[in-house]
């Protein structure tokens, strides 16, 4: 079974402050409609970009999205 994006960016939390990952996975933890089961990067990607939240730019999703990819999901 593939872990979700949502797994393993939580990886990232609790970060030092001034890290664009750290700040991301917080503030996504705390998004109760992020979807948490989600692997497919069109869906996450577009949820990203509607939310348009100025602490999980999108550019930073891509870094991790990057990580996730190396990682064999």
């Amino acid at each position: 079974m593939n872990q979700s994006f949502y797994l393993f960016a939580l990886k990232f939390r609790g970060g030092q402050k001034k890290d664009k990952k750290a700040q991301f996975a917080d503030n996504m933890f705390h998004l109760h409609d992020f979807p948490k089961a989600e692997t497919s990067f069109h869906v996450l990607s577009q949820y990203i970009e509607e939310l348009a939240h100025p602490d999980m730019p999108a550019i930073v999703f891509d870094e991790i999205w990057e990580l996730y990819m190396e990682h064999g999901k």
